[in-house]
Formats: structure tokens, sequence, C-alpha cells
């Protein structure tokens, strides 16, 4: 009964967001864009392979990972990990007694120590104070429910949150990211005002029409899949030689 009323409530939210057009945008023109997206999917999916993403061997190390990334390189952040990692200290508890002076000190190849050293801890007493310290039993809560929680602790923005639920959480949910606004601004499919709620739809509206395997499966792939393309050819200043997206630019079409 539960998994049942948890899939309704999913296919409830994915319909709000499909419904809930961006401004100038028909619905006609968002599943012109979707399908195009999907064809632009594939094309990455063909060139790079399954990515098997997020590089993290468990629930919490990925959302450790999370955190730590923010404004920083995944390098930086693999050698945080790993100073958790030798110390014993990368699961619940190991974070739970440690102090602040001494996280600070172990993430500090990732940067703004002070921010993210606090915004961890916090995560931590949020998990004891509303799932008895049990990420299983977050794991279990609603997104609904559960995203407004996480939006609500320090340091977490919405691609935080959406990151958190879906690599670690395992619900369906889109990672907006500087990535996928570059894809769909430069290949036409929105414009560079689009808000995040635009991405959101777009990208909702694509893994509508695919649905390979599972919902979250589909989610990771598509995301790991946008970031295996950004940081090749789509950073801040574009690289199109060589792209598998390079076909799809606007003026090749």
């Amino acid at each position: 009964m539960e998994a049942r009323a948890e899939k309704q409530i999913r296919k409830t939210e994915r319909a709000a967001t499909v419904r809930k057009m961006p401004p100038g945008q028909s619905a006609a023109q968002q599943a012109t864009a979707a399908k195009a997206l999907q064809a632009m999917v594939a094309a990455l999916f063909a060139a790079y392979g399954p990515q098997h993403w997020w590089p993290a061997e468990t629930r919490f190390e990925m959302i450790v990972g999370a955190y730590l990334t923010q404004a920083t390189a995944w390098r930086s952040v693999e050698r945080s990990l790993e100073n958790l990692r030798t110390a014993g200290l990368l699961h619940i508890d190991g974070i739970r007694k440690t102090p602040a002076a001494t996280l600070r000190e172990l993430i500090r190849p990732s940067g703004f120590v002070q921010r993210k050293a606090a915004s961890i801890l916090a995560f931590v007493d949020f998990l004891d104070e509303q799932y008895d310290g049990s990420l299983d039993r977050l794991c279990r809560q609603v997104a609904s429910v559960a995203r407004p929680q996480l939006l609500s602790l320090p340091g977490v923005g919405p691609e935080t949150a959406d990151a958190i639920l879906l690599y670690a959480l395992d619900h369906p949910a889109i990672v907006v990211d500087e990535y996928l606004r570059r894809v769909t601004v430069r290949h036409g499919l929105l414009t560079a005002t689009a808000s995040d709620h635009a991405l959101r739809a777009l990208a909702t509206t694509m893994l509508e029409r695919r649905m390979q395997d599972t919902e979250v499966a589909d989610a990771k792939e598509f995301h790991a899949l946008i970031v295996e393309v950004g940081k090749r050819h789509c950073g801040s200043v574009a690289k199109c030689a060589g792209c598998p997206l390079e076909m799809f630019l606007p003026q090749r079409l």
C-alpha cells in the first residue's frame, strides 16, 4: 500500500511540474523541445555509455560530497572525502562526534570550510532530530516533504537538495545545474533568460517520454550525461568540435 501511495504521489508531482508551463512557452513548444532533448540524450548515451554516477560508496558519502562540491572542483572534493575516510569519520556517527574545528581541517581541500562544515553538521543534527539519525527513514519520506526540509537547512539550495534527493534518497528529482542550462540554451531549446522552473519542466517532460528503465535510473543517467558533456565540451567557453551534440546546434539544423 505504501509503495502504491508513493508512486501515485510521484506521478501527481510530475504532472504538476509539466502542467505549469514556463511563461511564453506553449505545451506544443515544450513537447517539441522535449523531443529534441530526448534525441540529444540518446546521442550522449551512444557516445559515452552508462555513467554509473554519483561517485560515492554510501548514501552518506554522497550527501557529504554534495555539500563539498559547491563552488569547488571535484578533485578537491575527493581529497576532502579521502581525509574523512582515512580518519574513519565518513559516516553519520563519525561526523556526529567530530568537533567542528577538526571537520573544518579535514575538508580544507574543498574550500569554504566554515560554511561547509557547519552545513554538514547541521544536516546530521536534522537527521537526528527528524529521523532518529536514520538515513533509511529519510529515504522513505515522500519527496514533497523531504525536499522542503532539505531546502530549510543551511547550505542547501535547489541544486544540492535535488542532488541529494536523486542520488542519496532515490527520488526521481531533476538536478538543475549550470551544465543543463548551457546545453539547453546553446542548442536553442530555451532562451538565455529561462528560469530554473523552465529547465526542470523541460527535463521532466523529456523523461516522461523515454522511461527505459525506472524513473530514478533515468533521472540519474540524464543528469550524469549532461555533466559529462558539460565537463568535456560545454563549459563556460563552448568547445563544440567533436561534441556528440554538435549536430544539434541551431546553425546545423
